[in-house]
């Protein structure tokens, strides 16, 4: 089995060489080496229920897909198509139960602080307000939604949400996204369009994969720009001490 799966596409990393590499699915899945597989797990379930959000999940399973469905001889499978329909629901849905009991065991606690490195009491607000509006189908729609996805089983567990709920959304979602976006990849990858353009397909995936994130930082950037002014405005009147007109 060939390691390298970048071997048609060197101008991904040459064009995108600023991009951080775990941001980069197709970098990260060539970084595993012969373990590209149980890499490719790994992310799936750190994302999912181990807090750590920017990791470019959707991205992720359609490169993978794509991979299994390549015939060049320049980027060979690193796993054929049953086996990540198979494990990667299951590394999903096991990461998910994690983030459910830490969320029943520590919940908005890991919260506390906006200035906390990792966990940011925005992400559980914006991750509750998805829950409230929705309800226990977010188990199921966060999968498709970078940042929610990861945040939703904590959420829930911390809400105390019935487990019996949570279970079978999480299964169910995870099969959906776990299975659905690998089989997208694979299904696209059978275009010969695609596989005539697969290094420029890979660039687009990689692009793709950090709009979510570039969007977020907008976000905050702007927000915090228009928090400024009504703080200023808030602050009272700093008065001068009174001169000694003797003086």
């Amino acid at each position: 089995m060939r390691v390298n799966v970048l071997a048609a596409s060197e101008s991904v990393t040459t064009n995108l060489a600023l991009l951080p590499g775990f941001l980069d699915p197709v970098n990260l899945l060539n970084s595993f080496g012969t373990w590209m597989l149980v890499g490719l797990l790994l992310v799936v379930f750190i994302e999912s229920g181990l807090l750590f959000p920017l990791l470019p999940g959707d991205s992720l399973l359609f490169t993978a897909g794509l991979i299994a469905a390549s015939k060049s001889a320049e980027v060979e499978p690193f796993a054929p198509l049953w086996v990540l329909m198979v494990t990667i629901p299951i590394a999903a849905i096991l990461g998910d139960q994690v983030g459910y009991f830490i969320g029943t065991k520590g919940g908005a606690a890991l919260f506390k602080s906006d200035d906390a490195k990792f966990f940011k009491k925005s992400y559980i607000d914006e991750s509750h307000a998805f829950f409230e509006k929705h309800g226990p189908i977010t188990i199921f729609l966060a999968r498709f939604v970078p940042i929610v996805r990861t945040f939703a089983p904590l959420v829930a567990g911390a809400s105390k949400m019935k487990y019996s709920t949570f279970i079978t959304y999480n299964i169910v979602g995870g099969i959906a996204w776990g299975a659905g976006v690998t089989l997208l990849g694979f299904w696209l990858g059978q275009f010969q369009f695609i596989a005539d353009n697969i290094d420029y397909i890979f660039i687009g995936i990689v692009l793709v994969s950090v709009i979510p994130i570039i969007v977020e930082i907008g976000k905050r950037f702007f927000s915090s720009r228009k928090s400024r002014p009504a703080e200023t405005a808030t602050e009272p009147d700093r008065v001068s001490a009174p001169q000694d007109p003797t003086v």
